[in-house]
């Protein structure tokens, strides 16, 4: 990681956690995984709720943390490319529960929601 101070996680939760926390990263990993190479104009279609400035932020967290990789070309315009790492690759499992567990709480709180 660089030039981010973080202090020493808890727990091993806690670190995952730090890793793929907060409101795009596990999203960016779950596109990043469907579609095994994207740019960043892609990236930012994908998630039309994010902002420039906090997509290229979560972007460096998870390549600073060794989760996606950045390849560089070298031409005009730049051409960037995302893509997973092996070890953010091990994290689409986990993703894929908390996405099935999401997909199964929005139905029940929708039916909840026609019955009321």
């Amino acid at each position: 990681m660089k030039n981010r101070i973080i202090s020493t996680p808890i727990c091993s939760v806690d670190y995952a956690f730090r890793r793929i926390g907060g409101k795009y990263k596990g999203r960016i990993l779950w596109y990043l995984n469907s579609c095994t190479i994207m740019r960043y104009g892609e990236l930012r279609k994908q998630l039309s709720d994010i902002t420039p400035k906090m997509l290229t932020q979560s972007l460096r967290e998870l390549e600073d943390d060794g989760l996606i990789n950045r390849k560089v070309f070298l031409e005009v315009p730049p051409k960037v490319e995302y893509s997973l790492t092996d070890v953010g690759s091990e994290l689409i499992p986990f993703i894929k529960h908390l996405k099935d567990w999401g997909d199964k709480q929005m139905e029940k709180e929708k039916l909840a929601n026609i019955i009321c």
